[in-house]
């Protein structure tokens, strides 16, 4: 019998956590401070112990937090930026809000995460052609996977380059054996209700160890506000994350290990079951992924969609992530210095996301797998 899978099911994890989410909400109420009221505090004290960060600075989004972290760095025109080009618009469009260029990277053909190789040629072409100059690099968590930040470190280092930490998809990972958080000068966090950890609303974080650097972005998400509301120091935004989110977000974070527990249980019934002709995730090495997203590889663009196909008649919801890379879209292409960036180029034609979330039912997953070997079939 068919039956219909939620790619995601928000409705039924508020069901779960309807009481403790409405305790929160209502303590919210009672007091009406919405704009940085006590839960915001707690929520950031939190989040930066689970982190293992020094600060956790609470804001409106992840592009925010990410935005935030560049204006810090004071990137404007004649900087390059480098970023993978197989991610999430967000990383790229702050730098050219900020009027930095974005350069993108190709990423690595088996984890998708940002390829060093191809970021240090990034780099030569750069300073070959000498119109930028070098500022800071954009490590991207993607799918739930830490990127390889060790290397990162090392070589951002040796360059006398800024390393930032895109962790929109991945809080809760970690890297051997540490939760990502601290990989970087700073870390962004994103609450989308989509993430792992999700609110009900936009929402964000800035994760860092320096002190000077968290005292600026607490001016920076408040119009650049300085020892009191109404004197100026800098250029900001309105960038606060809302006390309603805070509070939506701390009681979630009270399952939030038991939840990512069991979107890994999923993946690995995924792994364990996956026909031939299909590629599970290949994990990054000394690490725990968030599986905010698991996706898997097909041969050709033929194949994917009609897998894809198939699904959707069995009841088995997908998604493309991402159906084209950055430097191909309208909106960055002309600041592309069309450099071919194979790997991300034919992603986009391969891939496919599976359902995981924390509601899926042992039988849910049994079905898609069992969807999934059926398609395989076929294809024999």
């Amino acid at each position: 019998m068919t039956r219909q899978i939620a790619f995601l099911d928000l409705p039924a994890q508020q069901a779960r956590l309807k009481g403790s989410i409405q305790k929160r909400v209502d303590a919210v109420m009672a007091h009406c401070r919405f704009v940085l009221g006590p839960e915001v505090q707690e929520l950031e004290q939190r989040l930066a112990e689970f982190g293992g960060a020094k600060h956790a600075i609470g804001v409106s989004s992840g592009t925010d937090a990410l935005l935030m972290v560049l204006m810090g760095e004071e990137i404007g025109p004649g900087d390059a930026v480098f970023l993978p080009a197989f991610t999430y618009t967000a990383t790229a469009e702050v730098v050219l809000l900020l009027g930095g260029t974005p350069v993108f990277v190709d990423v690595d053909p088996q984890t998708f995460q940002i390829s060093l190789e191809s970021l240090k040629e990034r780099l030569e072409a750069v300073r070959q052609a000498g119109e930028l100059e070098p500022r800071v690099v954009i490590g991207v968590d993607l799918f739930g996977q830490p990127a390889p930040w060790d290397e990162l470190k090392a070589w951002t280092a040796q360059q006398d380059l800024t390393l930032v930490a895109d962790c929109a998809q991945s809080f809760g990972a970690t890297y051997h054996g540490r939760r990502l958080g601290h990989e970087a000068k700073a870390t962004t966090l994103s609450f989308f209700p989509s993430k792992p950890l999700g609110g009900y609303g936009d929402g964000g974080a800035i994760l860092t160890d320096d002190d000077d650097l968290a005292a600026l972005y607490h001016s920076l998400r408040t119009h650049g506000e300085g020892r009191t509301r109404y004197e100026v120091e800098r250029i900001g935004i309105n960038g606060r994350l809302d006390t309603l989110q805070a509070a939506v977000l701390l009681a979630k974070l009270d399952v939030f290990g038991d939840e990512l527990k069991r979107r890994d249980a999923i993946a690995s019934a995924y792994d364990a079951a996956m026909p031939e002709g299909i590629v599970p995730p290949v994990r990054v090495a000394n690490s725990e992924s968030a599986w905010a997203i698991y996706t898997i590889l097909l041969s050709d663009a033929g194949k994917r969609d009609s897998l894809q196909a198939f699904l959707k008649d069995a009841g088995v919801p997908t998604a493309i992530y991402y159906p084209k890379p950055l430097h191909r879209q309208p909106a960055y292409a002309p600041h592309h210095d069309g450099a071919s960036l194979p790997v991300a180029e034919g992603l986009g034609a391969r891939v496919l996301a599976l359902p995981i979330h924390p509601e899926l039912t042992d039988d849910d997953v049994s079905y898609i797998i069992a969807a999934l070997n059926r398609w395989a079939g076929e294809q024999a």
